[in-house]
């Protein structure tokens, strides 16, 4: 008999899981925060070369020949419309979508808990996060203070390379001397030599809780990038919070500026382009709320399955999903 019916999760499992969701909306109800909902489905997409959404395609009254249609890959674009129309301290959680990701970190369906506060900048964002994970993890994940290392420190401490400043070469002989097999096609990709390090030299070796903040400029995505001085490279003001080496959340110190968010989206398509994958629609309504006002903020993402994983010490997102991928 075909078993794929059942859950892959336990049911006593997915009673902590529904116990954790609760135990969030209680911590944001605590500060005032308040809930929302946005659209899954947008006329526009992610322009992140890095990232691929599902398409759907919509046809009825409005558009007589059909209508491409996006599945998010997160809440952000719309979240951030509703702060430019004054709702302040915002949260949600949601599902959303990415196409081409499984494994035993990624479900291409999963839950994500996104929130944006006016006023707050990066580090204090960072405060905030840490917060939310004293309310929710056991007390084991928090017997030591949550480490805070910018990005060039992670770099230092466990590939001992600058990151900020080091050479194609140097990228190259810090891979082989942490017998890292050639990698065909990074060339002088520095972004690809950085990630390379960072997934298979960092993140293995970072314990507990670790915000790693003070990204390159290069990776700033939708955060303002702080500007730099002879000595010290420009950064972008992002953080990302990783327990056990499993990244959990991605926080921005949000770009406010319309124009530059447009450049960077045409910069993004143009990256797609020269992959070879498909250029996407750019979100003229985020830039329209943008140009209007964004109230200077910080957000950030956190995926709620991972999350679970880490509370429970379970090993793969298949564990905590009632219905993952291959039971969908």
């Amino acid at each position: 008999m075909n078993e794929q019916w059942r859950p892959a999760a336990s049911l006593q499992l997915l009673k902590k899981r529904a116990h954790l969701l609760a135990r969030i909306r209680a911590f944001f109800a605590a500060r005032e925060v308040l809930e929302v909902e946005t659209p899954v489905l947008s006329a526009a997409a992610i322009t992140d070369s890095h990232l691929s959404s599902f398409t759907s395609h919509y046809q009825g009254p409005g558009a007589a020949q059909g209508k491409m249609l996006y599945l998010h890959t997160s809440p952000e674009f719309p979240m951030k419309r509703l702060l430019a129309a004054g709702a302040g301290a915002i949260y949600q959680v949601c599902r959303v979508f990415r196409q081409g990701e499984v494994g035993r970190l990624h479900n291409p369906e999963f839950t994500m808990l996104e929130w944006y506060r006016p006023g707050f900048d990066h580090y204090v964002l960072m405060d905030e996060v840490a917060a939310l994970m004293r309310e929710l993890l056991p007390q084991a994940l928090l017997s030591d203070d949550i480490e805070r290392l910018t990005y060039a420190e992670a770099f230092q401490r466990f590939a001992h390379i600058d990151p900020h400043v080091a050479t194609v070469a140097e990228f190259h002989a810090c891979a082989d001397a942490h017998g890292l097999p050639t990698v065909a096609g990074l060339g002088d990709d520095i972004d690809g030599w950085r990630d390379l390090l960072l997934t298979h030299v960092v993140e293995p070796q970072l314990k507990g809780l670790v915000f790693i903040y003070d990204y390159p400029a290069s990776q700033a995505a939708l955060a303002k990038i702080r500007e730099g001085t002879e000595v010290t490279p420009a950064v972008a003001e992002r953080f990302e919070l990783y327990c056990n080496g499993v990244e959990l959340a991605n926080g921005f110190h949000e770009l406010l500026d319309a124009d530059e968010q447009r450049a960077r989206f045409l910069a993004e398509n143009e990256q797609r382009k020269s992959a070879g994958l498909v250029e996407v629609p750019v979100d003229e309504l985020l830039l329209a709320a943008m140009a209007k006002g964004l109230p200077p903020c910080a957000g950030v993402a956190l995926g709620i399955d991972r999350l679970v994983m880490v509370a429970t010490n379970s090993k793969a997102i298949s564990e905590v999903m009632a219905f993952p991928l291959d039971r969908a």
